[in-house]
């Protein structure tokens, strides 16, 4: 069985130990926050294509491909290619904090 601690602010504890005292199966309980979280990450995700599929369109090149360039250097940090690099690096996170909750 796991024990959890959690450093969170005295009013988030006591409504969190009211909520746990309601939950009649907590194996499921945990189960649901999981899911919520893996579902948030793949809206995430889905938001971050659709963003990056506009600066793909609008640059016509993969985003794969260009942050190989962003990395390397051939690219210049215009605004653009700032906030294109930043929502890719989201995205990447996201897949690997997803790939690590499934």
């Amino acid at each position: 069985m796991l024990s959890l601690q959690l450093d969170v602010q005295p009013a988030t504890e006591q409504r969190l130990r009211r909520l746990m005292s309601q939950v009649a199966d907590q194996e499921t309980f945990a189960r649901n926050v999981i899911a919520f979280q893996v579902h948030e990450l793949k809206r995430g995700i889905l938001n971050l294509r659709l963003d990056l599929k506009k600066f793909e369109e609008q640059y016509q090149m993969p985003s794969e491909l260009f942050y190989s360039q962003f990395e390397q250097g051939i690219v210049d940090d215009s605004e653009d290619y700032m906030l294109w690099s930043g929502l890719y690096e989201m995205l990447k996170d996201n897949q690997q904090r997803l790939q690590e909750l499934q």
